[in-house]
């Protein structure tokens, strides 16, 4: 619940910085919020596998959209931007997530990162802004990637924790 909960606070920032900013926060926010949910998703997408796996990623990525929109009415184009981008991602991603299953997590997330990155740098900015913008396409797609990289170090290392803690518990 906790990753849900993380995960729509980061997207619900993530698109009111860009309604009170604009498209220079992209790539900041690209950093250290959508790198964060990318991560997340992956790690969420274990835990649904085979459990209505894409109906929870549609509600959870439009939920996050819904909630933007919400807050600020303003936000609609990017609340719209937003869940479309990230539908699309969400699929992409999926796609090299599963082809990447018997990988470790770190791996299967930043592998499966890359491609939803390259889709969400292209699709948010120009539908968000209504034109292609190159330099913000190229510093959201490496800040995503770094971002997600750092984040899934993060996410990997808290799990290992978690497990051996398990372990320690039940001997």
């Amino acid at each position: 619940m906790l990753s849900i909960i993380v995960y729509l606070f980061a997207v619900v920032l993530a698109n009111m910085t860009v309604l009170w900013f604009g498209p220079i926060s992209t790539p900041i926010n690209a950093f250290f919020l959508i790198g964060l949910d990318l991560t997340l998703r992956d790690r969420l997408h274990e835990k649904w596998m085979g459990g209505n796996l894409w109906l929870k990623m549609f509600l959870l990525i439009a939920g996050g959209s819904v909630i933007t929109y919400i807050i600020n009415r303003n936000a609609g184009p990017i609340a719209m931007a937003s869940v479309v981008s990230f539908a699309v991602a969400a699929f992409a991603d999926a796609f090299i997530y599963s082809k990447l299953l018997r990988k470790s997590f770190m791996v299967k997330s930043n592998g499966s990162n890359l491609a939803g990155a390259l889709m969400d740098s292209f699709l948010f900015p120009t539908i968000a802004f209504g034109h292609i913008m190159p330099w913000v396409i190229m510093g959201q797609f490496l800040a995503k990637i770094g971002g997600g990289f750092i984040w899934s170090l993060m996410l990997n290392k808290h799990n290992r924790n978690k497990e051996l803690a398990e372990e320690k518990s039940s001997s």
